[in-house]
C-alpha cells in the first residue's frame, strides 16, 4: 500500500504542525480472457493458453505475452471480436479469444 503524507500547519506561523497519513489506492488490475473485455477497453496479453496449430497461429498473428491490445468492436451477435494491436486491426472468433488471457485495469 502507498501512503501519502500531508503536512498541514495549525497556525499561520507554523509553530504547531501535524501530519496526516492518507492511504492511496493503487490501480486495480483484473486478469480475464480476451473475450470478456469491453469495447474500447485496453489490456495486455499475459498468456496464450492454446497449443498445437491454434496456439502457433495465435502467436504468429502477434498475440504474444506483453502485447497491448484494445477491443475496437464486436459483431451484432457478439462474435467475432475486433481488436487493435501493433498498428493493425484483426478479428478473432470468441472460441479463439477464450485462449488469450489479458490483464486490464478496472
Amino acid at each position: 500500500m502507498i501512503t501519502l503524507v500531508v503536512h498541514t500547519d495549525a497556525s499561520p506561523y507554523g509553530l504547531h504542525s501535524t501530519y496526516k497519513k492518507t492511504p492511496l489506492k493503487e490501480p486495480e488490475t483484473m486478469v480475464k480472457p480476451l473475450r470478456r473485455m469491453k469495447v474500447n477497453q485496453i489490456g495486455r496479453v499475459m498468456a496464450v493458453n492454446a497449443y498445437g496449430e491454434l496456439g502457433r497461429r495465435i502467436r504468429d498473428m502477434g498475440l504474444v505475452p506483453g502485447t497491448d491490445v484494445m477491443v475496437v468492436g464486436r459483431a451484432p451477435l457478439k462474435d467475432p471480436v475486433a481488436i487493435r494491436l501493433k498498428g493493425f486491426t484483426m478479428t478473432l472468433r470468441n472460441s479463439e479469444a477464450d485462449h488469450i488471457i489479458v490483464e486490464t485495469e478496472n
